[in-house]
């Protein structure tokens, strides 16, 4: 990732995870590697044709990452999309090591890179509502059998992080990628006004936006990836991706497939959207990634559409 900000306290270029995938697994020396995509705790390598590995940048989100390993391979058979499921566990050779982890290549490419248009979303929204139905049954969290924290980023009360919110809007516009919209203020000037969850919290990925869902080239959702923050919270934290991700008929499907969503929800997955979004939009600014930053944009437009 681009700029002071964005650099990890390991970073894990293609030399450095070449090296490290040979030492654990012999088997894969001598395979292409290849970097594929970097967020913020995490940088991932496709390693030959079939894995991809994924190594830590930060500390931060290395309890994480080790929550990860219990619960992708009980979580994969039970819901209705793919997801990677850690089979090759290693740690580096630092004094304090970290683990890293290769899973089996999923296909597909992000929603944030798609480019896809508005009105060619409605079969992956209906497969994504279908899929956060799935995962936040309460018999899904039950055969999971796994403790895991309740909201610990605390982005199912948009009050805890409004502040930061708006300092990231302002940002946006102070640079010149964001124009502004004052619809947006009203959405977080509504949503500072709610109390936390009172609701019993659900299984949920806990950081799901347009960089984790993974479509092929006619546009069919093939997997979700990235579940670092995988906890218990309220649903409209992964909700907010049918704000930002989607809208009009869309964004019906999704909500449809789900089984609908209350008006406290929706305000609430709206002004994390919005917070994700703007998030998004400074980290492509900073990197040069047109077609993620026209994407994040977009997603702050639909944030605050009424459909």
């Amino acid at each position: 990732m681009s700029g002071p900000r964005w650099a990890g306290e390991r970073p894990c270029p293609a030399d450095r995870a070449a090296a490290l995938v040979a030492a654990a697994f012999p088997k894969l020396a001598g395979l292409p590697v290849v970097p594929l995509a970097e967020g913020w705790d995490n940088a991932v390598h496709r390693v030959g044709d079939t894995w991809v590995f994924r190594f830590p940048r930060r500390a931060v989100a290395l309890p994480g990452f080790r929550r990860e390993l219990t619960v992708l391979p009980r979580l994969a058979p039970l819901v209705p999309l793919p997801v990677p499921v850690p089979e090759l566990i290693a740690a580096d050779e630092y004094d304090d090591p970290w683990p890293f982890t290769g899973a089996r290549l999923l296909p597909g490419r992000e929603l944030a890179e798609a480019a896809l248009p508005d009105g060619r979303r409605t079969a992956a929204a209906a497969a994504l509502g279908r899929f956060l139905r799935v995962l936040h049954d309460p018999r899904t969290r039950d055969a999971v059998a796994i403790e895991l924290p309740v909201d610990p980023m605390r982005r199912g009360w948009p009050r805890a992080r409004i502040d930061d919110t708006r300092d990231l809007l302002a940002q946006l516009v102070a640079d010149g990628i964001w124009a502004g919209d004052p619809a947006v203020g009203m959405v977080l000037l509504d949503a500072e006004e709610l109390d936390r969850p009172s609701g019993e919290p659900v299984l949920v990925h806990g950081d799901l936006h347009i960089r984790h869902v993974l479509l092929d080239v006619e546009g069919a959702a093939t997997g979700v990836i990235d579940w670092g923050d995988v906890c218990l919270a309220d649903p409209a934290v992964d909700l907010a991706l049918a704000y930002t991700g989607f809208r009009g008929p869309a964004r019906a499907a999704f909500l449809d497939a789900y089984g609908g969503i209350d008006a406290e929800g929706a305000l609430r997955a709206r002004a994390l959207g919005i917070r994700l979004s703007a998030f998004l939009a400074a980290y492509a600014a900073d990197a040069d990634r047109s077609a993620l930053l026209a994407e994040a944009l977009s997603g702050l437009g639909r944030a605050v559409a009424a459909t």
